[in-house]
């Protein structure tokens, strides 16, 4: 679980420790500048740094790699930029993490022309993830929707709505065949993402524009109602309420399932098993009444510390660091979608990203969760509120989550 729901612990002399090591290192030894990038371990990653350098007009890219997992990454962020860090320079952030970072006043905004480079070409709904208060505080990096996984020698045509979905894998398992949904219910982000994308597809809100109501109108319900719809049914796997994203491309790879919903690295790591690979299709994740999903948009961003020493340097970097050629790489590489829609079209992206034109529809429709400084809080809220999912009660569920998530929108600054 990404996150928690608690208050700040007196860490000020961890915190002077971790920043006093961040401080050392300002120059390299050929009296450039160094512009310190903090960024989670990407495989490939020092070679877009390494290409940037070639290109530095007077300054070094350093990597620094984060934590793996984001709970991790944040808590090491967020202590140093506590600390007001000067060491820290380049910040690679979840997409949910910049209304917090902003409102605390630890990144700055991106204006005049590194506006511009930001915005130019790029998708809009990961440029909405980068704003905050009507400010642009972040240069989106890559990108990510789930689409809905299927095994095509099961299923010659894809569902469009969950209740065909349903209804296809009841069937398949009434005829002894593999009928399993595959989905993420654990109790963390993952489960938050699911119902935030049934929230959006219903047409509803869970928190108002000003990031500080709670709304959970009557789409919020209706996505309840689905949920528990799928949590009960008897394509949901037993171990639903325990799956993650691997969890989950474990079981589909593993014969269990005829359909997944997951991110787009499950199709990479199918092809390390050829006989599974040859049935494995994607389509557009399901909706709920025939039109288009609006999928939870989700990926990385990269901000620039309010504490850096080179602020010119720093805004020069990241323009490189998520260029055209730079989000190209990491894709074809990484496994990344890009925000920049130009390199959907590249030709080298054929082969790694077959699924590209589906990943392109779905970022054109898809949609943000709640924008808050508190989206800590309201993620915890929301997943603990949902767990198990087949005990979700939609009216009460519903009435509870808008009560507590206020309560969480009221709670006061930054939560390490």
């Amino acid at each position: 679980m990404r996150g928690a729901y608690r208050r700040r612990p007196a860490v000020l002399g961890v915190v002077a420790v971790i920043a006093a090591a961040g401080l050392a290192g300002c120059g390299s030894d050929d009296g450039r500048i160094t512009v310190n990038v903090y960024k989670y371990p990407q495989e490939s990653f020092q070679k877009i740094v390494d290409r940037c350098n070639d290109q530095a007009d007077g300054y070094e890219i350093v990597y620094h790699k984060l934590p793996r997992e984001a709970d991790g990454q944040r808590e090491q962020l967020v202590r140093r930029l506590a600390a007001g860090d000067t060491g820290m320079d380049v910040l690679a952030l979840d997409v949910t993490w910049t209304a917090e970072l902003a409102e605390a006043g630890w990144i700055k905004e991106f204006t005049g022309a590194d506006k511009t480079a930001v915005e130019d070409g790029t998708l809009e709904t990961p440029l909405d993830t980068a704003r905050y208060d009507g400010k642009l505080y972040g240069a989106p990096d890559n990108t990510n929707v789930q689409l809905l996984w299927y095994r095509s020698d099961l299923v010659p045509t894809p569902p469009e709505t969950w209740d065909e979905m349903i209804e296809m894998g009841t069937k398949l398992k009434e005829q002894g065949k593999p009928g399993l949904i595959e989905a993420q219910g654990k109790q963390y982000e993952g489960l938050v993402v699911l119902y935030n994308t049934l929230v959006n597809s219903a047409g509803g809100r869970i928190v108002d524009d000003s990031g500080t109501k709670a709304l959970v109108d009557d789409g919020a319900v209706k996505a309840l109602e689905v949920l528990k719809k799928f949590a009960t049914s008897p394509v949901v796997d037993p171990s639903f309420a325990s799956s993650t994203e691997d969890v989950s491309r474990l079981a589909m790879e593993g014969g269990k399932a005829a359909f997944m919903l997951n991110w787009p690295y499950v199709y990479a790591a199918a092809q390390k098993k050829p006989d599974f690979a040859a049935n494995f299709k994607w389509a557009p994740y399901p909706s709920i009444d025939g039109g288009p999903a609006k999928v939870t948009v989700g990926g990385i961003n990269y901000a620039v510390s309010a504490f850096t020493e080179h602020s010119r340097e720093s805004f020069d970097a990241v323009r490189c660091l998520r260029d055209a050629e730079s989000q190209k790489f990491a894709a074809v590489n990484d496994g990344v979608p890009p925000t920049i829609e130009s390199v959907y079209d590249d030709p080298d992206m054929a082969k790694p990203y077959p699924m590209r034109d589906a990943i392109l529809d779905a970022l054109k429709s898809s949609g943000s969760r709640p924008v808050t400084p508190a989206y800590q809080n309201v993620s915890t809220v929301i997943s603990t509120i949902l767990s198990p999912p087949a005990d979700i009660d939609p009216k009460a569920t519903g009435d509870r989550m808008r009560a507590e998530l206020q309560d969480a929108l009221d709670s006061k600054g930054v939560l390490p």
